[in-house]
């Protein structure tokens, strides 16, 4: 006996049946709808990390994603709330300083996943929570600055002084003094996120006041050292390459252990309100220290053995950065 081949109208039939019998079947086979909305460009180094992470998810098919850039404070719940009612599935971006608003719309929405950089605690059921926890790998940079600084100042110019920030800072801080208990430092917040300009004038100003390492927690703070020859450690992400000669080391934060999460359970239907900080340390490979690169050969070797020693030690847990989220303060005199 031969059997006649499905017709493509029967093809389509016989799918649809099956996907009805089995609704797990078509849920776990769709792509979540990912939706974002930042409040600077993509290309700033905080929210860089969480395009590139949600664009990876996008381009090996696992999630539809949608990004809205330079939003300001006034639309944000506006934004949220279109792209809540437009079918998104997860909603991600950074809220501090539109906690409110954020936390409202995701009490307006308990289906739909929301996960948010914020400064503060989760919210049930649906509101998680992220921070760049990185200050182990800023601990390592400041190791490095504190080997390299010829005048024994560094100058620290940062976005805002909110415990994100702080954090790092604190922790860069602390590596520095570990290596080069002489090291004082100069600190200052240019009250922005991007706005390049004005964080160059600051590094300028530490600079014309003897500092010769900085800490490029924002954009335009490389570009000063470059300018005036002076050392630059960066932040978030690599620049390195833009700056050979001035990006020593970086204290890189990778956002992909943290939305692979976000995905997996938003697509199980299993996503609660919880706090992503811990998937930006180490250990989740949430963060890590550049490769010296182009100054491989020219930070101390004493001092590289130092760094891959406390490297080791923060891996394998027998030493811990401590998370100090208060202002620092300058020490210059």
């Amino acid at each position: 006996m031969s059997l006649k081949p499905f017709t493509r109208r029967q093809a389509i039939v016989l799918a649809a049946v099956l996907v009805a019998a089995t609704p797990g079947l078509s849920f776990a086979q769709a792509k979540l709808k990912v939706a974002a909305v930042y409040t600077v460009p993509f290309e700033q180094q905080w929210v860089s990390r969480l395009h590139i992470a949600f664009k990876a998810a996008e381009a090996r098919g696992e999630i539809e994603y949608k990004a809205s850039e330079n939003v300001s404070n006034a639309d944000y719940e506006r934004v949220m709330r279109e792209y809540a009612t437009g079918g998104n599935q997860l909603i991600v971006g950074e809220a501090f300083a539109v906690e409110a608003a954020a936390r409202k719309v995701a009490k307006d929405f308990p289906k739909v996943s929301f996960l948010l950089g914020s400064s503060g605690k989760p919210q049930a059921p649906n509101f998680s929570v992220f921070d760049n926890y990185i200050q182990e790998p800023a601990y390592l940079s400041g190791m490095v600055a504190g080997g390299m600084t010829k005048s024994d100042k560094i100058g620290m110019v940062g976005g805002f002084p909110i415990p994100e920030v702080n954090r790092l800072m604190n922790a860069f801080m602390a590596g520095a003094k570990e290596v080069n208990p002489k090291v004082e430092f100069s600190v200052s917040f240019i009250n922005s996120w991007f706005d390049p300009p004005k964080a160059k004038e600051a590094a300028f100003a530490m600079i014309d006041k003897g500092a010769d390492v900085l800490y490029a927690e924002r954009f335009g703070v490389s570009d000063a050292a470059k300018e005036k020859g002076k050392l630059a450690i960066g932040n978030v992400i690599n620049t390195q390459a833009q700056y050979p000669d001035t990006v020593v080391a970086s204290a890189l934060w990778h956002f992909e252990p943290a939305a692979e999460r976000a995905i997996k359970l938003a697509k199980e239907g299993n996503f609660t309100a919880e706090d992503y900080g811990p998937y930006a340390m180490m250990k989740y490979k949430g963060s890590s220290l550049a490769p010296l690169g182009t100054f491989e050969k020219r930070v101390p070797a004493n001092v590289v053995a130092k760094v891959k020693a406390k490297e080791k030690a923060i891996l394998d847990g027998s030493f811990s950065v401590k998370v100090d989220d208060n202002q620092p303060k300058s020490t210059a005199k």
